[in-house]
């Protein structure tokens, strides 16, 4: 019979280790079996207990987060959640603690995040990231790096202007999506992107997208033309749909209903690009949990667009690509090494 999860709460608040350690023992296969107010604290309950994942503030005073999830990763890899102040500081920090193998980020509560919604999420990704093996992933991670394209689509792309790229992800999609976008080539077509994430750390995960691609990455805002060269971010906490006018490819952000408990919400997207863009449209599907984006793959495929899923191997968490390959949404099943390279070839076809 499979024991709980086993988490370690860090953090320098004490309201806050208070608040998430209540919360999450009243969560269905979960134990927190232990709390720590600073990294050096946690450094040797960690070899004591043995948590199964940590949840990591970091802004913490002796030892910041970062510093700490650097050492963690190279001498005990473990799954990480960061938990995070929704500020732009915190945003940014959040970014690079992902881009040091942390697997998911979540705010902490505030005036517009209540205590039972982000416990609820919180649990959710806990479960979702327990199972993954951080000595893998660490080392597969050295080869996810792609390729500049060399292919032929590069040159036909420039006179592409009425394709559409869209792409989901969730658990482990930051360094996915980041790996696709550093193959894309400066005139590659308009790219839209639900990656599940707060409100405000979209923002810096737009902007650090932008100093390290080739084409421009932005975070949406609503009547944004979809345009060729450049990747528009769903907002944390807004929908995001394509629509058409004319000729003209343009963005719809807009509230609304979590549709998978998500907002933004990858079956969102993908179901509006299958209205709107049909046959025009290439859909990608990265790691993630749950099956928030399957259906609206399948609607893409079905209005004549080509997909693409990526494969077990490369996932950090296979649960989204998984439910879209059950589906027969997926075109094609690929390594995330290979994404853009696919993707460009089917929108050369």
């Amino acid at each position: 019979m499979k024991t709980d999860i086993s988490v370690l709460v860090v953090d320098d608040s004490a309201i806050v280790r208070k608040v998430l350690s209540e919360e999450l023992s009243r969560e269905r296969g979960i134990q927190v079996v232990g709390t720590a107010p600073d990294p050096y604290v946690a450094r040797d309950k960690i070899v004591r207990l043995k948590p199964d994942v940590i949840t990591l503030d970091i802004e913490m005073p002796r030892m910041d987060g970062l510093t700490f999830l650097k050492k963690l990763m190279k001498y005990y890899p473990l799954p990480v959640i960061i938990v995070s102040s929704l500020t732009k500081k915190g945003g940014k920090l959040a970014m690079e603690a992902l881009s040091l193998g942390a697997l998911e980020v979540i705010s902490k509560p505030s005036a517009a995040y209540s205590v039972g919604d982000m416990s609820v999420q919180l649990a959710d990704k806990i479960r979702a990231v327990a199972d993954v093996n951080m000595k893998a992933r660490t080392e597969s991670a050295r080869d996810q790096t792609p390729a500049p394209e060399k292919t032929s689509a590069v040159k036909a792309l420039s006179a592409t202007t009425n394709k559409v790229l869209a792409i989901g992800a969730s658990t482990g999609g930051t360094e996915a999506i980041k790996t696709v976008l550093m193959g894309m080539p400066h005139n590659s077509p308009g790219i839209i992107v639900v990656q599940h994430m707060p409100a405000k750390f979209t923002t810096s995960f737009a902007e650090r997208l932008d100093t390290l691609c080739s084409i421009r990455v932005k975070e949406a805002r609503d009547g944004d033309s979809v345009v060729n060269g450049q990747a528009l971010i769903a907002p944390g906490n807004f929908h995001m749909l394509l629509r058409r006018s004319g000729a003209r490819y343009y963005v719809q952000v807009k509230n609304g209903p979590m549709v998978h408990h998500q907002r933004p919400s990858v079956d969102v997207l993908f179901k509006s690009v299958a209205d709107y863009a049909g046959g025009n449209a290439v859909g990608v599907i990265l790691t993630g949990m749950g099956a928030d984006g399957a259906d609206g793959l399948l609607q893409m495929r079905q209005a004549g667009a080509r997909t693409i899923a990526q494969d077990e191997r490369t996932c950090v968490v296979f649960g989204m690509p998984k439910e879209a390959i059950k589906r027969e949404a997926a075109d094609k099943v690929v390594a995330l090494p290979e994404v853009a390279g696919a993707a460009l070839r089917m929108i050369e076809e």
